[in-house]
C-alpha cells in the first residue's frame, strides 16, 4: 500500500511590526480551535476588525506566544538581513501509532511513533510603512489579508476531514503538536 502525502496547507499573511503579533498569534489560534481536540471552553479575540475563535490553554498559549515573539523578534532584526521582512511559522499535528514490531520496548513499555497527519505553513510578509497614508493603507491590507486567510482556513478544514485519524486515547490531547520557527521546505 502507497503511503499518503501528508497536507499541508500555506496561508500567507501580510501586517506591520504593530500588528503582527496580533495577526499571527490570531491565525495559530484560529487553526488550533480547528484541530485542537481536547475539550474547551471556547473563547473569542479581536484581532484588528475580526474575532477569531480562541483556544484558551495555558500550555498552548505560552507556546503560541513564545514562537510569536521569537517571530517578531526576527522579523524586527537586522541579524537576519536575508529575511527581507519575511518568515515562516509552521504547525504539524501528529498521531501516535504503535510500532507493529513486537509493540513492546525496555521493560514491557508500549512503543508509539509520532506520525505528522497534517502541516500548517504561515508565510509573514512585514510591511514598514514610512507614512500616516501608508500605515492606513497597510492595515486595510491586514484586515483584508486576515479576512481572506480566515476564510480559506474554513474552507480547508471543512473540506479535508479524511485525512484527520480517529482519537484511540482518552489522554487529554490526543494529538500532539509542534510549532517550528523557519522550517526547512521538505523538512517535514
Amino acid at each position: 500500500m502507497a503511503q499518503r502525502r501528508t497536507p499541508e496547507y500555506t496561508l500567507e499573511l501580510f501586517a506591520d511590526p504593530k500588528t503582527v503579533k496580533d495577526v499571527v498569534r490570531g491565525v495559530l489560534h484560529f487553526i488550533f480551535f480547528h484541530r485542537y481536540f481536547p475539550t474547551i471552553r471556547p473563547a473569542t479575540i479581536d484581532v484588528l476588525n475580526l474575532t477569531l475563535p480562541y483556544v484558551p490553554e495555558p500550555e498552548l498559549e505560552n507556546t503560541i506566544d513564545a514562537k510569536v515573539h521569537q517571530l517578531s523578534r526576527q522579523l524586527s532584526s537586522t541579524s537576519f538581513p536575508n529575511s527581507g521582512g519575511r518568515g515562516q511559522i509552521a504547525v504539524q499535528f501528529f498521531e501516535k501509532r504503535r510500532r507493529k514490531a513486537g509493540g513492546l520496548g525496555w521493560f514491557g513499555t508500549k512503543v508509539s511513533d509520532d506520525v505528522c497527519w497534517e502541516t500548517w505553513r504561515l508565510e509573514i510578509t512585514l510591511a514598514t510603512p514610512r507614512t500616516e497614508s501608508e500605515q492606513q493603507k497597510v492595515i486595510r491590507a491586514t484586515e483584508t489579508t486576515l479576512q481572506k486567510t480566515a476564510m480559506k482556513v474554513m474552507a480547508i478544514v471543512n473540506q479535508n476531514k479524511d485525512h484527520v485519524p480517529p482519537i484511540t486515547t482518552s489522554e487529554t490531547n490526543p494529538f500532539p503538536y509542534s510549532i517550528v520557527l523557519n522550517p526547512k521546505i521538505g523538512s517535514f
